[in-house]
């Protein structure tokens, strides 16, 4: 074994056991959920957002059922910064289906020699080997032909609904969103990840707004535990499948 071989091999190593000895520390256990302290959302949540100015007519308005305040019966109930809670509502229904079919065929022939050049030719042929002549020096052809068909159907159907909190207010009033959902079902964790960029203005009266309406929207559904850990290949052999050539 060589020596660049050898040094690959230690890291690969030391990662694949130190990985396994994670594993180890949940036998028996269920798996954990994510915690929320630190996360942009508690931070978001605990925050002190300014207070508004207050007006000559405040009192007037505070005691009014047809005042704009959150709490009064016609109030605007829609998040609309840091620290509110909207609900973001994910309904994916999408097919594709792609088929390519491409052929190539390609020919060609190429001749060349000197029939007559000062004699040259002649003299040459003199001392070639029987049957060659200076007359037809090079002559080739060749021909390839290639045929490739591809097809691919894709189907999803996703339908969630998980509340997010509005962690950021970007100057141009836009508003940076973060969702996250775990459910544990005996010992499976199944996850969902949201974030994105809103429109205060597409935000419905329920405080809803559909996948569609987020820009740089980033969707995670997955799981850890033992039925997502059985799906998956072991360690040893995802290193194997990188590291082998074949």
């Amino acid at each position: 074994m060589t020596r660049p071989i050898r040094t690959l091999c230690g890291p690969i190593l030391a990662a694949t056991l130190l990985a396994g000895c994670e594993k180890l520390d949940m036998v028996g256990r269920a798996p954990p959920f994510s915690p929320l302290e630190g996360s942009n959302q508690q931070y978001a949540l605990y925050s002190t957002n300014l207070p508004e100015t207050a007006g000559p007519d405040t009192p007037g308005e505070a005691s009014s059922l047809w005042s704009g305040n959150d709490d009064s019966l016609l109030g605007d109930r829609r998040a609309a910064q840091r620290g509110d809670i909207l609900t973001v509502v994910i309904e994916i229904n999408d097919s594709a289906a792609i088929k390519n079919t491409t052929g190539r065929n390609r020919s060609s022939k190429r001749t060349m020699g000197i029939p007559q050049l000062f004699g040259i030719p002649q003299r040459l042929d003199t001392g070639a080997p029987t049957g060659s002549s200076m007359a037809t020096a090079l002559d080739t052809s060749g021909a390839s032909t290639f045929s490739g068909t591809g097809n691919v159907t894709r189907s999803e159907t996703l339908t969630l609904r998980v509340a997010a909190t509005v962690v950021e207010e970007l100057p141009n009033g836009v508003l940076r969103i973060e969702g996250q959902q775990e459910v544990r079902v005996n010992n499976e964790l199944r996850e969902l990840v949201v974030t994105g960029y809103v429109r205060p203005a597409d935000i419905s009266r329920q405080n809803e707004i559909t996948y569609d309406k987020i820009a740089g929207a980033r969707i995670s559904y997955g799981g850890r535990g033992q039925i997502s850990d059985f799906q998956q290949p072991g360690y040893g052999q995802q290193v194997a499948d990188i590291v082998l050539p074949f």
